[in-house]
């Protein structure tokens, strides 16, 4: 399974980003990768859940930093999750990585609970 993050760049605070994640591979399909998920990493922090969605259902779960401001989505024909990212605030700075489960282990709040991650793409809001 291969994931490329894509979408990053500089913007400024209010402004909107939308970044996508592309999932391929042999061993890929929205039926076996149930869980998509996108976490972020601030310079001298840890990475942190953003947002995750179950394939089937579109069922989705936000970290409080971020509810009410951006909204993931996915794409089922083209293996595609997308993060739209409204309202943007400096402290949002951070290299957003996407990453996928098979199956929601631990919570999809959590690292652990992901198979695959993408190289991440960085994500600078200047205030």
């Amino acid at each position: 399974v291969q994931l490329q993050a894509y979408g990053g760049g500089l913007v400024q605070a209010g402004g909107s980003l939308r970044l996508s994640c592309a999932a391929s591979g042999r061993t890929f399909s929205s039926y076996a990768m149930k869980y998509m998920g996108w976490f972020r990493q601030a310079p001298g922090k840890e990475r942190e859940f953003v947002a995750a969605i179950i394939w089937s259902g579109g069922t989705t779960n936000y970290a409080d930093s971020v509810k009410g401001r951006f909204t993931i989505s996915r794409d089922n024909a083209n293996n595609t999750v997308s993060l739209q990212m409204n309202s943007l605030k400096p402290e949002d700075t951070a290299v957003h990585y996407c990453a996928a489960a098979r199956y929601n282990r631990y919570g999809l709040e959590l690292r652990r609970t992901y198979d695959y991650w993408g190289q991440g793409t960085l994500v600078t809001v200047s205030s």
